[in-house]
């Protein structure tokens, strides 16, 4: 995977930390996915993929209740930018520049190590996005949850999106397509995902199973 699979070029940068973006991710997206998965367990240890200038990092700490969050970004400058914003909570935050695809080289995240992942529209960026999904299922603990939200190829296919944005442009994924990408890697959703805007727009919660007893 090049580098460029996930950089945003200087118009999405801009939009992804505006106030209305906030706002949506803080009074639509987020209890969306509320609904969807619930809270996080007691002392959960939470990985956030692409953490933007650390809004949502700072949505998984204190709208979800994760105890600590690592987040990796592409990015070194909206690391930076998330560095500054989320300064306030200490070591309960590592932030590292780094790939999505490959988690060990990013944040040496050994296999089962996390109790959720968080992704806020970062995996229609990378290109080979079914290996981050394989990412996220290795570093999930069996019973861990994914939470995900995600714009789809039917969004991207729009003029201002194909006008305005930078995306991949191979294995683009639809809603459904990204739910079976999901299911095949075990990372069971079933009914807990839901699309809006004419399928443009994707949310969902995916568990990792923990193995059957005996």
């Amino acid at each position: 995977m090049g580098d460029c699979d996930m950089l945003m070029n200087r118009i999405e940068t801009a939009l992804v930390d505006s106030r209305p973006r906030r706002a949506l991710q803080r009074w639509y997206e987020t209890p969306a996915l509320l609904r969807l998965g619930g809270k996080l367990p007691p002392k959960a240890r939470v990985l956030e993929l692409g953490c933007g200038a650390g809004y949502g990092t700072e949505l998984v700490l204190e709208q979800f209740g994760a105890e600590k969050v690592d987040a990796v970004d592409l990015d070194p400058q909206m690391v930076d930018r998330a560095r500054r914003r989320v300064s306030g909570y200490g070591d309960r935050v590592r932030l590292v520049t780094g790939d999505v695809t490959d988690l060990r080289q990013a944040l040496g995240a050994a296999d089962g190590s996390y109790d959720a992942v968080f992704e806020f529209g970062i995996l229609h960026h990378v290109e080979d996005w079914r290996a981050a999904v394989g990412e996220v299922a290795r570093v999930l603990r069996p019973g861990g949850r994914f939470y995900f939200d995600e714009v789809t190829a039917d969004a991207l296919a729009t003029r201002g999106y194909r006008w305005l944005f930078d995306h991949p442009t191979r294995d683009r994924f639809t809603a459904a397509g990204f739910i079976a990408e999901l299911e095949r890697q075990d990372l069971v959703v079933g009914q807990r995902w839901l699309t809006r805007v004419r399928g443009h727009y994707l949310l969902g919660v995916a568990d990792r199973p923990a193995p059957s007893p005996g």
